[in-house]
């Protein structure tokens, strides 16, 4: 997945599986772009942002499968790298679950968004 974070909205707020996860205070929500010149698969991205966003160690977080298929999901993302090679800023497809009572929104050109207003009102 390929991506760069917006400056203008954006804030760095950590530093999660080598890539830097950014704030955006407007919405409450957090972001992160996978570097595809760097395969880290989303299965293990996703839940060390998730962890290093909650302040909480990965293994306390619930298993990403009770959420979804983490083949399935690496395949599609895996997909969607081919296919971006082929197009150049065009978002066409996306893929939304609740994991770890966050919200996960995954795009195809790389951007994974991550609301933790869930946690809030579950947690």
């Amino acid at each position: 997945m390929s991506g760069m974070a917006p400056s203008d909205r954006l804030t760095p707020v950590d530093e999660a599986v080598g890539q830097t996860v950014y704030h955006n205070d407007a919405r409450g929500t957090y972001h992160l772009w996978c570097d595809e010149s760097e395969y880290e698969p989303v299965t293990v991205a996703l839940p060390l942002a998730i962890s290093s966003i909650s302040g909480v160690e990965p293994a306390e977080l619930e298993p990403l499968a009770n959420s979804i298929d983490p083949d399935a999901l690496n395949a599609l993302v895996t997909d969607w790298r081919r296919r971006s090679a082929r197009r150049i800023g065009e978002r066409t497809d996306s893929i939304s679950f609740l994991f770890a009572q966050h919200d996960i929104t995954i795009h195809d050109d790389g951007e994974i968004v991550i609301d933790p207003r869930r946690a809030d009102i579950v947690g």
